[in-house]
Formats: C-alpha cells, structure tokens, sequence
C-alpha cells in the first residue's frame, strides 16, 4: 500500500478536537476546513509564563538516493511520546509544490508515521507559501514601479538584487529579461526567479517572532543599492506594511494532525542551503509552550540544517535543544560504503559507510548536546546489519535506538523515545549547557572557517577574490557580526557532491557572499547552488491523477 493510500484509509478526527487535547478554545484558533486550523499567536502571549517543554531536534546522516526518513522519524517519535502517555507536539516545514511535482514527492512522513491530510498539506495547504509568493512579488513590482516612475532612490539596474519568485520547479526562468515591449512596460534590464521556498521572505516568516518583528525584518531587506553604492532597503519603498499585511494570517501556525491523531504544528520552509531549513519560530515556540516534548526537525543532514538551526534559529529565538536525534539507514550507510545493491546484506560496505555517521556524531556533540542515533529501519535490512551500527554507536558511547515506525507506527517508536528520556535526563544533570559553534565578534571568514573545519571536517577555506570583496563591502555597511549560513550541496560532508563518506584532505571554496539582511545572515556560497530547481526527464506531476470525486492519487 503507497503513503496516499494509507493516508487516505486514516480515521482523522476533527480539528477542534486536536485543538482541545492541547489546550486551545475556540477562540485560540480558526477553522480551514474540518481538519485543518490556523492558530492564532495570542496563544503565546495567553501561555508566556508557561514552562517550556523538552526540545528535540531531530537531523540525520548525509542525504543518499535511497533516503533517511526524517520527517518520518519526527512523526514516529511525537506518535510514540503520545502512546506512552506524554505529551508531545512536533513542528515541520510546509512542502513546497516544486518538490511535489518534481523528482521528491510529498513530505508529510510515511507509512505509518505520517501528517494528515496528506494531500492537502502537499498541495494547497492554509495557502502560506501563496501568501509569501505574492508578498515577496509585490516588492519586486515596486521595485520596477519606482524605476519606471523617475527612479527618486537612484536605483542602480545594474546592481538589483531582488528576483521574482514562483512556488514551482521552472529552469526557464532562471535567467529573463524584463521590461520589454516599449516604454510603458518599464525599464528592460535582466532578472531572474527562485523558487517560493528560496525567497529571503520566506526565511524572515519563520524567523519572525510577532507581526510587528515580521514587518520590522522585511523594512530591512536590501533588495540592491543606488548608483553612489549605498544600500537600498524595502523600507526606502515604503511598502514593508503592505508587504507585512499580506502575511498577516499566513504568519499563524497551522495545526493538523498525524495518522495517530497527535497533534502537529506545519508552518513554513526555508531552503536548507541558502537558507536556514527550519519551520517557523513561532511554531516551535508554540509547541514548547503546549507540549512537555516539542520535537522538530532541520532539513538536510546535520551539517547543514542542524548546523544552521543550532547556530541561527536556536541562537536568534533563544532556543535550548536537549537532545539531537541523528537518523541513520542501513541503505544510507551502505550507499556511503560504496554499495549499490542496497537490498542485499554487506556487512563489508555498511562498515565502510559509518565513518559518516560518526562525522555527524563529532559535529553535533561540540554544541553540548546529548546525540541519540535511530537506525530508521527498512523491510530489507538484515538483524546482522542492524547489530553492527548499534555495536558502532556503543563504541562511540552514544545512545542508540531501533525504529519501526514507518511499519509500526508510534508502538515501533518506543525503544528511541526511552533513549531520548535518558539523553534528556542526561542533560539535565550536565553542567555544560547548549552553546553555539561560533562567536559573533569573529571575522566573516573565521566564521566560515570554523563551520568548515569543525562541522564538515575540511582543511580549511579558500575564498575567491569576488567573495573576499563581498565580505568587505559587508564590513564596511556593519553587516559582519551576523551568523552564517552556508550555501553547499547536500550531498556530501565536502562541497563536492561526488565525495561520499567521511571525506579527508579537502578544502571549500566560497565563491560569494550574499547579504539577507532582514533574515539576519550572511549566505556564503559554497560551489553552485540552484535556487530554481528544475524538473527531472520523468517528473513526479506524471504520476499524479485525480478522479470524478476528487481524490487524489500518485501524490508519493
């Protein structure tokens, strides 16, 4: 049976009773149908001296063809947490309509550990990602408006920064030419698109922590500079209210539910490469303030979106992780090895592979965090191979956890949540607490470095003369003291997607850097990173039909 299938036989309960379980009336939240709500944000204020709960972060190894099953691990663990009697909440990203369609397909979880109504929440959804396409819009028309119009600011058309955005994978947009046609279609000049989840916009939504901090950080956007070099801001437009009036209901969290009627909070999806890959700040915070275990997750493997949600998120919202959940397969490790029959036993190849588990492991505990690893199981794998990465981990004298949970759903979850209790209680006993990798007073490149050395295991960084004038300029404008967000494939530890493993003796190349001054980060661009993603040969809009009835069929 697919994951639709088995997410459309789901018994879902209405919403209002999901809302009830953790504690909103209904004047804490707004319907979107019967099982889906938007909550309002009074819900943090009426809860602002409420205790927070346990936060857990869950990440996982470097990303293979074959999968890790994060958001499917989060989703297993908060249904088992429910089934043992605690209460938990998890927080993930919204699904962005370019995956969808292209080659990944829906991201709700699977099998038995899925969000519900799946097709909704990979589809349309409380319409979010519109609402940011249109904000983010809307800034680039005035932007073109004001050139028309005598160009006050003296905006410099050569020196704009500000693309166009569209929730979709379209590599014919990745590079246009605008404003052709004559005089009263504008001023032609060259642009370009990214996708919705790509928008600075996008990244400042799930940074913000009210409205007026959300209006506050898209005032300070710099969408280019005038022709003297000095920045131009969205606030110089005079449009950041409109710009901010236009997410004002996007900007509650959306609440539904798992397959096992626990509830979850689904707001926003930044990029995990020039972005920081994390839901929404008020999310998480809602889901402290509700539950006695919030569990999130970060996109990408630890080296990115963990990196980034521990350096950035946890930094600027004053968040304090107590356990970092790694998510490693059998397949995975193999495909690291060096494998490429995964669904054979290879004792051989799985060895070879968990050096990458083990640089995951390195990174995350520098920030003084306890480290779980749950092996997310897969039908092939074999108890021999499963025994050698729990033999691995006990070697490391870290906590290590069998999951069942895209078969068993929360009762397969079980093992890993007494794991995460006693990592937690471990915590708490520590004297040494969650800190950042990194100082904020160091230089942009000794920030850079000691991601690259501590994080991926790099020898160090080599920036181009166009980066190095980046960063300069940067010192210049008093942009230096903000985190970084490093911009790399996924693919591997290194910045050279072809190097699997635990790659040594290698360097990364920072060829840019680029300002997302509302978000509050400097994106250094490691290699070629794509914020327009196009479509494969076979796309995944192929396999996706709908009947007389309306029911939705191929969505993953």
């Amino acid at each position: 049976m697919t994951d639709i299938e088995i997410a459309q036989k789901a018994k879902m309960e209405r919403i209002n009773v999901i809302a009830e379980k953790i504690g909103l009336t209904e004047d804490d939240y707004e319907q979107y149908g019967k099982y889906k709500a938007k909550v309002s944000l009074e819900v943090l204020e009426k809860n602002k001296d409420k205790k927070d709960g346990k936060l857990i972060l869950v990440t996982a190894i470097t990303p293979t063809p074959p999968g890790e099953g994060k958001s499917t691990v989060t989703v297993g663990l908060t249904q088992a947490f429910n089934k043992l009697g605690y209460n938990s909440i998890a927080a993930l990203r919204e699904p962005s309509l370019g995956p969808v369609f292209g080659m990944k397909g829906g991201a709700t979880g699977g099998g038995m550990s899925q969000v519900v109504p799946m097709e909704d929440i990979n589809l349309h959804f409380t319409g979010d990602l519109h609402a940011i396409s249109a904000a983010h819009n809307l800034v680039s028309a005035c932007i073109d408006n004001h050139l028309n119009h005598g160009n006050e600011l003296d905006i410099d058309v050569n020196n704009i920064s500000w693309k166009r955005v569209v929730d979709m994978n379209d590599r014919a947009l990745r590079d246009i030419v605008i404003g052709i046609g004559g005089r009263l279609n504008g001023i032609p000049r060259q642009s370009s698109f990214q996708i919705t989840v790509a928008s600075e916009i996008m990244a400042i939504f799930c940074l913000a922590t009210s409205i007026s901090d959300l209006k506050e950080r898209i005032g300070e956007i710099v969408f280019g500079y005038n022709r003297k070099g000095e920045v131009l801001k969205v606030k110089d437009l005079k449009i950041e209210g409109a710009v901010t009036a236009l997410l004002k209901d996007a900007i509650k969290p959306n609440l539904v539910q798992t397959l096992e009627n626990t509830p979850v909070f689904i707001h926003g999806g930044p990029f995990a490469n020039i972005a920081h890959g994390c839901n929404s700040v008020l999310a998480t915070k809602m889901a402290l303030k509700l539950s006695d275990y919030a569990i999130t997750e970060a996109g990408f493997a630890a080296d990115l979106g963990a990196e980034k949600f521990l350096d950035i998120k946890s930094r600027k919202a004053n968040l304090d992780p107590n356990t970092i959940v790694i998510v490693a397969t059998v397949r995975a490790l193999k495909h690291h090895g060096g494998d490429k029959d995964l669904k054979t036993e290879n004792i051989e190849t799985l060895k070879k592979g968990l050096v990458n588990l083990e640089r995951h492991i390195e990174s995350m505990q520098k920030y003084n965090v306890p480290v779980v690893v749950a092996i997310n199981k897969f039908i092939t794998d074999t108890d021999a191979e499963v025994q050698v990465i729990r033999d691995y981990c006990k070697e490391l004298g870290v906590e290590v956890a069998l999951c069942e949970i895209w078969e068993k759903g929360g009762e397969g979850g079980k093992e890993l949540v007494e794991k995460v209790l006693s990592a937690i209680d471990e915590n708490e006993k520590s004297e040494t607490k969650f800190k950042p990798l990194y100082d904020l007073d160091l230089t942009v490149q000794e920030k850079v470095e000691k991601i690259a050395k501590e994080i991926y295991g790099a020898d160090g960084v080599n920036f181009t003369t166009k980066a190095l004038n980046n960063i300069k300029k940067y010192v210049e404008l008093g942009y230096d003291k903000l985190p970084i967000c490093v911009s790399k494939t996924q693919k591997s530890l290194s910045d050279d997607p072809k190097l699997l493993g635990r790659p040594t003796g290698f360097k990364i190349t920072i060829n840019e850097v680029r300002l997302s001054a509302g978000a509050g980060f400097l994106v250094a661009m490691a290699g070629t990173i794509i914020d327009m993603p196009g479509l494969p040969k076979k796309p995944s809009a192929e396999l996706i039909d709908v009947d007389e009835h309306g029911v939705i069929s191929g969505l993953f």
